[in-house]
C-alpha cells in the first residue's frame, strides 16, 4: 500500500469513485488522526467507506463488528471483488477456512476482519487475547444503534462490546449507524465509552426515494396491479406479524409473482435461502417482518411497501432505506388505518417497562402523525432527525398532489355535538357508532334517545373516522392518552358549535406526477444487466456487488467506448476495470453500431441538466406576481403561503428559464453560495445551509444550483 499517499487514491483506485460524499473525508480524516468517530449517514450513503479506507492506509489489521451473517459476507465480497484482503469469522465458516483466516492475520496479510459481538466475550476471552497478539489498527461498529435501549433495533449482546475500550486503550473506534434521534446518539457514544469523539452526521434526505400513504382499505387490489407494474424490480413487503408474512407471499405466489417470504420463525437453511435468491435476482420479491433487511446490502431494491403500521419513525426510515440505495429512483408506499395504530397502542400498554413503554407510545404516535399530515412528508422525516428542510420536496405524495378546501362545518358540528350529549367518556369508534345510529348493544340504552343519537347515518364509518381524526389534526378535537383514548373538546370546539366558525379541510384534487425523461437507453441497460448476471453467477455473488444499477445506467447514459473513457464512470476502479471493462465495452460498441450511434462522453464532465420541472398554475401565478414587482415576502402574504414555497417557485422558475438569477440573489450572496457548493457539492442542501448559516435560505442555494444546472445544459 505504500504507493497510496490519500484517501482519494484509495477511493479511485480500489472502489472507483472520484470524490468523497456526505461527510466521509471529514469522518475519514478523524479516524486517520487516530481519534475516536460518530458516524451517522443515511442507508446507503457510503457509511462502510469510513472504515474501509483507514484500514487500507493503516499498517494493522481492522476488526469490523456487525450483527448479521449475511451482511459480512456481502462486505467480504465485495471487498475482494476490489482486490482488498478481507475475511469474515462466523458459524457459516468452515473450520479449515478459519485456520486460514487465522494464519493471514498472523502474517499480516489481511486488512478487514469482520466478526459478531458474541464472539469477543466466550469460551474465557479467547478471542480478545488472540487480538492482543497481532497489530489491530481500528475497531468499526456496524449498526451501532444496537447497543442503545432507546434504539429501535436493541440487542443485548451489543452491551458487552463497552469492556473493549479498557482492553484495546490505544486503539481508534468508530461506530456507525444510519438511524439514531439524539438520546440513541449521546447512549450509543456513552455506552461504547468513546473518548471526545469526532462526530459526523450526515443529512438524512434520501433525495432519490419517493414517500406515498396510502389508505388501506381494499390496499391488496392496488397492490397487485402496483407488483404487476414492476415485475422486472426488486422489492421488500413489510408485514407486522409471521403469519401475515406467510400469508401474503402465499397470496402472491398464486397471482404468479417471483416471492419468497421472510421471518424468524422460519428455520436457518430456509431464511438463508430465501435470502440468497433475492440477493441474487433470483427472486424478485421478499415478503417479510422486521426481522428481514439490517445489513443487507443489496442495492437495487426499486420499492419497499408497509402493508403494516412500523412502531415508530426510525424503524420506517430504515426499512425504507433499503430502497435506492445506489441512488436510482425508488419508491416507499405505507399502507395506512387507523385500526392499526390501536393494535399497535393495545401492545405497548401490556408492556411491563412503564418508562420505556412511554417513550414507545410517543414515538408510535408520531409515526402515526407522519402518516395522517397534509404537508410534506421528507420534510417530517427530516425535522424527526433534528435537520431542517424546506416546506416542498416534490418527491413525496403530499408534494405531488393538488389539494381543494372543502367545508365540513355541518360534519363537524354532528361530531362535536355528539362528544359533548356523551359527556367526553368515550372513543372515536363509540362516537361513530353513535352517530350513525348503530343498533348494537355496545350502545349505552339511554344513549338512544339523545338528540344527536343517528344524526350522521348519511356517512360510512370510514368516513367518519377520517373526519373526526381530521379535527383533531386540526385541533378541534383531543384524544387524552388513556388505556382507552376518549375524545374531549377543545376552546376550538365551541365557536364551531355555535355556528360561530367554519371547519374547512384540505382533500384530494388531482395528483400531477413529475414525469422524468429517461437519462439511459433501456435496451442498451437489459443488456448490461444480464452480463453483469452472467459475471455475478460466474463469481458466485449478487449482481449488484458486481456493479451497481446506478454504474449500469451511467454506461447506458454516456456509452464510452474505451477502457479510458471508464475510469470517468463511477464504480470502476483498477480491478474492475481489468476484470470487466474489456466484456462492457465490447457490448457497448456492439450497441452503437448496431443502432449507429456514437459515445456521449463528452458531457461527462459536466452534470446533466434532468428536466423534471414543469410549470404548473401554481408557479405562474407567483411568476405573475413575481413581475409586478413584488418580493418573496409579499408574494407569500399575498397567497397565504410559507416564503420558503415562493422561494421554491422562484428557484424552479430559473431552472425552466423564466427569471435570472440575480433577480431574486444578490451578486454577492451568489458568490459566496458558488463557494460553499464547490466544497459540499449541490447534491444536497442542508450541508451547504448549515455551512452558510442563517443569513442564506434554502431558496436561495435551490436558485443558484438550478441556474448552474440551467447554464450547464445550454
Amino acid at each position: 500500500m505504500s504507493e497510496i499517499k490519500t484517501a482519494l487514491d484509495v477511493l479511485k483506485e480500489k472502489f472507483g469513485y472520484g470524490s468523497f460524499r456526505f461527510e466521509q473525508e471529514k469522518a475519514i480524516n478523524n479516524l486517520l488522526s487516530k481519534r475516536d468517530t460518530f458516524v451517522l449517514m443515511p442507508t446507503g450513503g457510503g457509511k462502510s467507506l469510513c472504515y474501509q479506507i483507514p484500514a487500507l492506509l493503516f499498517n494493522g489489521l481492522t476488526v469490523v463488528i456487525s450483527p448479521l451473517i449475511s451482511l459480512m459476507k456481502d462486505q467480504v465480497d465485495g471487498l475482494k471483488l476490489n482486490g482488498i484482503e478481507a475475511a469474515c469469522l462466523n458459524s457459516s465458516i468452515s473450520i479449515s477456512e478459519q485456520m486460514e483466516t487465522i494464519a493471514k492475520i498472523q502474517s499480516g496479510k489481511l486488512k478487514l476482519l469482520y466478526v459478531a459481538p458474541e464472539r469477543f466475550f466466550g469460551k474465557e476471552q479467547q478471542f480478545i487475547d488472540f487480538l492482543k497478539g497481532v497489530n489491530v489498527s481500528l475497531f468499526a461498529v456496524d449498526e451501532a444503534h444496537c447497543i442503545s435501549q432507546w434504539g429501535h433495533d436493541f440487542r443485548p449482546e451489543y452491551l458487552m462490546l463497552n469492556k473493549l475500550r479498557s482492553e484495546f486503550p490505544s486503539v481508534p473506534f468508530i461506530a456507525l449507524t444510519a438511524t439514531a434521534d439524539d438520546l440513541t446518539r449521546k447512549d450509543i457514544i456513552n455506552q461504547l465509552h468513546l473518548q471526545d469523539p469526532g462526530v459526523f452526521i450526515s443529512s438524512f434526505n434520501r433525495p432519490n426515494i419517493s414517500y406515498a400513504v396510502e389508505d388501506k382499505k381494499n390496499h391488496y387490489e392496488r397492490l397487485v396491479r402496483y407488483l404487476r407494474s414492476k415485475r422486472e424490480e426488486s422489492g421488500v413487503i413489510y408485514c407486522f406479524s409471521r403469519k401475515s408474512v406467510e400469508e401474503l407471499a402465499a397470496k402472491l405466489r398464486l397471482e404468479g409473482f417471483s416471492v419468497r417470504p421472510y421471518h424468524a420463525g422460519l428455520d436457518k437453511k430456509t431464511r438463508e435461502e430465501n435470502q440468497d435468491l433475492f440477493i441474487k435476482d433470483k427472486v424478485k420479491i421478499m415478503v417479510a417482518t422486521i426481522a428481514f433487511g439490517m445489513g443487507i446490502d443489496k442495492s437495487n431494491v426499486r420499492y419497499v411497501i408497509h402493508v403494516d403500521l412500523p412502531k415508530n419513525i426510525e424503524g420506517y426510515y430504515q426499512e425504507t432505506g433499503r430502497a435506492g440505495r445506489d441512488g436510482v429512483k425508488s419508491e416507499a408506499i405505507l399502507f395506512y388505518s387507523s385500526s392499526d395504530l390501536f393494535k399497535l397502542k393495545k401492545m405497548m400498554e401490556n408492556e411491563r417497562n412503564e418508562e420505556h413503554s412511554d417513550l414507545m407510545m410517543k414515538k408510535l404516535n408520531l409515526m402515526a402523525e407522519f402518516c395522517e399530515i397534509k404537508s410534506c412528508r421528507r420534510k417530517y422525516l427530516m425535522n424527526y432527525f433534528g435537520e431542517e428542510f424546506p416546506d416542498y420536496c416534490g418527491n413525496c405524495d403530499v408534494c405531488l398532489t393538488s389539494y381543494v378546501k372543502k367545508d365540513i362545518t355541518l360534519i363537524a358540528q354532528k361530531a362535536l355535538s355528539a362528544v359533548a350529549r356523551l359527556e367526553e367518556k368515550f372513543g372515536i369508534n363509540y362516537v361513530v357508532d353513535f352517530l350513525r345510529g348503530s343498533k348494537s348493544e355496545k350502545i349505552i340504552y339511554t344513549h338512544k334517545g339523545l338528540k344527536t343519537y343517528g344524526i350522521g347515518t348519511e356517512l360510512s364509518k370510514e368516513q367518519w373516522v377520517k373526519y373526526i381524526r381530521e379535527m383533531i389534526n386540526e385541533g378541534l378535537l383531543e384524544q387524552k392518552d388513556d388505556p382507552y383514548p376518549i375524545l374531549t373538546l377543545t376552546e376550538k370546539s365551541w365557536p364551531v358549535i355555535k355556528g360561530e366558525k367554519r371547519v374547512l379541510i384540505s382533500e384530494v384534487s388531482e395528483q400531477h406526477q413529475n414525469q422524468q425523461v429517461p437519462e439511459f437507453d433501456s435496451e442498451l441497460f437489459l443488456e448490461l444487466k444480464q452480463l453483469r448476471n452472467k459475471l455475478a453467477d460466474e463469481e458466485n455473488v449478487p449482481a449488484y456487488i458486481v456493479l451497481s444499477d446506478a454504474t449500469l445506467q451511467e454506461l447506458a447514459t454516456f456509452l464510452p467506448t474505451d477502457m479510458f473513457d471508464l475510469r470517468m464512470i463511477s464504480g470502476f476502479g483498477e480491478i474492475k476495470i481489468n476484470k470487466y471493462g474489456t466484456s462492457f465495452i465490447k457490448v457497448i460498441q456492439q450497441f452503437c453500431t448496431t443502432h449507429n450511434v456514437t459515445s456521449n462522453m463528452s458531457k461527462k464532465a459536466g452534470n446533466v441538466f434532468k428536466k423534471t420541472v414543469t410549470k404548473t398554475d401554481t408557479k405562474t401565478e407567483t411568476l405573475n406576481l413575481f413581475k409586478q414587482g413584488k418580493k418573496a415576502e409579499e408574494i407569500a402574504e399575498a397567497r397565504k403561503m410559507s416564503v420558503s414555497t415562493i422561494e421554491g417557485h422562484l428557484a424552479e422558475l430559473i431552472a425552466l428559464g423564466e427569471i435570472e438569477l440575480e433577480e431574486i440573489v444578490s451578486k454577492e450572496k451568489i458568490a459566496v453560495i458558488e463557494e460553499a457548493i464547490k466544497l459540499h457539492g449541490e447534491t444536497y442542501l442542508s450541508p451547504i445551509k448549515i455551512a452558510l448559516g442563517d443569513n442564506y435560505s434554502y431558496g436561495e442555494i435551490k436558485a443558484v444550483i438550478n441556474s448552474r444546472k440551467r447554464k450547464q445544459e445550454i
